[in-house]
């Protein structure tokens, strides 16, 4: 059941509202008494539900509830950092609107927290950062640099973790309330916390290349399997012939997605932020009419509805030279479909980056490769990215 309550009785807050309050209440006090005009940035970014706004009450049972991301200069993380760590344990208030502010560890081997009301000082949820790391631990890349994310760079960042960095709120991103009484209070310099509004601004979404490359990738994906929904049907094999059906809507899905400029999360919520498209209410009919077909011809024609509607939008955007978007035979076999590789192509003719050129049409790393644990990893993403663009060169 999604009825979960806190260990008080307080009904269900949207994560988001509930670590405002927990800043604006409780964090944003102690850090003007201990430490005025410090320069900081306040948010809720990084994992968890809520920070996509998809956040029920179901989510309270770990690691969900008064959560905060405090971003500091490099040199004021290394130097306050441990200690407004223990200050926060000490003096913030055991819950915030009923919901707790200590985490318990349930299974010790598993570093998974679930709320629980305490005595003594509280297992917080409020981290303390310099950004660049962060970013670095999250992305793989210190986009608040000057120099910014390269094209591999991009290439090597899941949607997910984008979604991440820029989904969430901010609540604060500067000096602190309290002004500093002289200069040796404040920081020497900026430093990374006021970049952060900055940095989600350059990650909002893709560069126009790269956007138009990743476009062309998903494409090509469709492309190479839109015939075999047939092919599997032909031979008997009708799982398998929904199983490519089900492929292939994900795929039209994402694609979508980056029509609209929208990060896709990972699976569990890729249909929560794909109905909150414009095109969603549209498309939707096709889409589930192909997922719950029975036989071939009506998969193949809620599939090729689907290509034709996708297509239609592809060429609104102007991005390439219209494509003719209607259904057609698959050369001489009897299968309806798109030949989504026309349309790969086109986009691909308006990619002039030179960097971007000479890769195959494989994408991004989520374009290819769907492991959550292989993702995770930011060294192995990166390797593989250039290990792919260093069969082309």
């Amino acid at each position: 059941m999604d009825n979960e309550r806190s260990p008080l009785g307080a009904d269900f807050i949207p994560g988001l509202d509930l670590s405002r309050i927990l800043y604006e209440e409780a964090v944003r006090p102690v850090i003007d008494s201990a430490y005025p005009g410090l320069r900081y940035a306040a948010a809720r970014v990084g994992t968890g539900s809520e920070v996509l706004g998809f956040d029920t009450a179901r989510s309270a049972d770990h690691e969900w509830g008064p959560r905060l991301n405090l971003f500091l200069a490099p040199e004021d993380a290394a130097e306050h950092g441990a200690e407004l760590r223990r200050l926060l344990a000490e003096r913030l208030p055991k819950h915030v609107r009923g919901w707790p502010t200590h985490f318990r560890l349930a299974d010790p081997e598993v570093p998974i927290g679930q709320m629980e009301l305490t005595e003594g000082a509280v297992d917080h949820r409020v981290s303390v950062d310099d950004l660049g790391s962060w970013l670095r631990t999250r992305l793989g890349v210190d986009a608040a640099s000057a120099e910014g994310p390269t094209v591999r760079d991009w290439l090597a960042m899941p949607q997910q973790r984008l979604a991440e960095v820029t989904g969430g709120a901010v609540f604060h991103d500067g000096p602190g309330a309290a002004d500093a009484p002289d200069a040796a209070r404040a920081p020497s310099a900026p430093g990374a916390a006021g970049t952060l509004g900055a940095v989600r601004a350059r990650l909002a979404w893709y560069p126009d290349q790269v956007w138009r490359y990743l476009l062309a990738c998903q494409w090509q994906r469709i492309s190479q399997e839109e015939a075999l929904v047939g092919r599997c049907a032909e031979v008997g094999d009708d799982l398998g012939s929904a199983v490519v059906a089900a492929r292939l809507v994900r795929d039209l899905m994402r694609l979508c997605l980056l029509l609209e400029r929208t990060y896709a999360p990972y699976g569990k919520w890729l249909g929560s932020a794909f109905g909150r498209l414009a095109v969603a209410g549209a498309l939707k009919p096709s889409l589930a009419g192909a997922l719950a077909a029975t036989q071939y011809p009506v998969r193949e024609r809620h599939l090729c509805d689907a290509y034709e509607y996708v297509a239609g939008l592809q060429n609104a955007t102007g991005l390439a030279a219209p494509v003719d978007p209607a259904r057609r035979p698959y050369h001489s076999r009897p299968f309806q479909v798109l030949h989504a590789e026309r349309f790969a192509q086109a986009l691909a003719a308006t990619v002039t980056d030179p960097e971007l050129r000479g890769l195959p049409l494989t994408g991004g790393v989520d374009q290819w490769a769907d492991s959550t644990d292989f993702l995770g990893l930011g060294g192995p993403r990166r390797a593989a990215v250039d290990a792919l663009a260093r069969t082309v060169t």
